[in-house]
């Protein structure tokens, strides 16, 4: 992430000035941050935007989707993150035959006390990670769309609440589709981003493959642990205050509306889209150490954020196009407020 592309302007300088002050990010805060973002490039090597990615979604305690192809790390970064913050790490490998309760929990007959006894599935931890989240058919996959939302779970009509902090990363692989079920449109929106984890480039690779076949290796169990759970919900709390002007609010939302109107574009992003966008935007904001969102921060979160709720009408995807290609262009065509 270039942190000179978040700096404000002059101007924007001026007009904030007239809103309500509130206290800057601490440097503990970003010192922190900084300390996270360190502790995870040491197991998932060269791969900064997908590590910043990842935690600005953290930070504004949302939920993503890691779309890549196997052997690329994606597991060893979610573990590196929980023993970052010393949170619980759960994993579950979506298969066909796998049930919802399988995923939330159910309740048990114990006959030596002869009483019904909740069992609670995996998805009671601070990281969960679904594996190949569309392997699994759409009644699996519903079950943790209460979860992500509210961050509960109902078991036999009763409420289960997680312990906070709570993120699911689900993973998919965009080459196998044989035996896979798309997810659908309303849990694709729950993630508040989609991140495209590439092959790294032939230097990082080879100082991974030097890394591993030495000895040395790229074990997330030796990341430390810097903070705890606290201070990651104080973090989040210090994203939600960040302030944001109208005029970026609105900036957000006129990309979002494009996307429903752009030629070629059977599906756009709906008002959770907006949400997302400034969301995001504030735990960059915090990551470049501000109390305040610029329309770089917009533009910069807008493609991750996007392109997995946008579809693309059949004439533009036979036509070679892709998703990224027309969020791309739409965001392009969104004149940014100066402000």
């Amino acid at each position: 992430m270039n942190e000179n592309e978040f700096q404000p302007q002059s101007e924007q300088e001026s007009e904030l000035e007239s809103e309500p002050e509130i206290t800057e990010p601490e440097e503990t805060l970003t010192g922190f941050i900084d300390q996270l973002r360190n502790q995870l490039k040491q197991v998932f090597f060269g791969q900064d935007q997908v590590v910043d990615q990842v935690l600005a979604t953290f930070l504004a305690g949302g939920h993503v989707l890691l779309e890549g192809k196997p052997g690329l790390g994606k597991t060893h970064l979610v573990i590196a993150l929980a023993n970052a913050f010393g949170g619980n790490f759960s994993r579950i490998q979506f298969t066909p035959d796998l049930m919802p309760s399988d995923v939330t929990g159910f309740t048990l007959y114990e006959m030596q006390s002869q009483t019904f006894q909740v069992k609670k599935g995996p998805v009671f931890t601070n990281l969960l990670l679904a594996d190949e989240i569309n392997r699994a058919p759409a009644k699996t996959q519903a079950a943790l769309l209460e979860v992500m939302q509210e961050q509960q779970v109902t078991i036999d009509g009763e409420s289960h609440e997680l312990t906070a902090p709570f993120m699911t990363l689900a993973t998919q692989n965009p080459i196998e589709q044989e035996g896979t079920y798309p997810l659908p449109e309303a849990q694709l929106d729950r993630f508040l981003m989609k991140v495209v984890i590439d092959y790294p480039e032939a230097n990082d690779e080879a100082i991974i493959v030097s890394h591993v076949t030495s000895g040395a290796g790229l074990d997330p169990e030796t990341v430390q642990k810097i903070c705890d759970a606290d201070t990651i919900i104080e973090a989040q709390q210090r994203v939600a205050n960040v302030r944001c002007v109208p005029e970026v609010i609105t900036y957000a939302v006129n990309i979002v509306r494009a996307t429903r109107m752009a030629q070629g574009i059977s599906l756009g992003a709906g008002t959770r889209g907006a949400i997302s966008l400034i969301k995001i935007a504030k735990a960059i904001a915090v990551m470049q150490g501000r109390d305040f969102v610029t329309p770089a921060d917009v533009k910069f979160a807008s493609l991750p954020v996007l392109r997995h709720r946008v579809q693309l009408a059949p004439e533009l995807a036979i036509s070679g196009q892709n998703v990224d290609d027309a969020v791309t262009a739409i965001v392009a065509s969104v004149e940014a407020p100066r402000i």
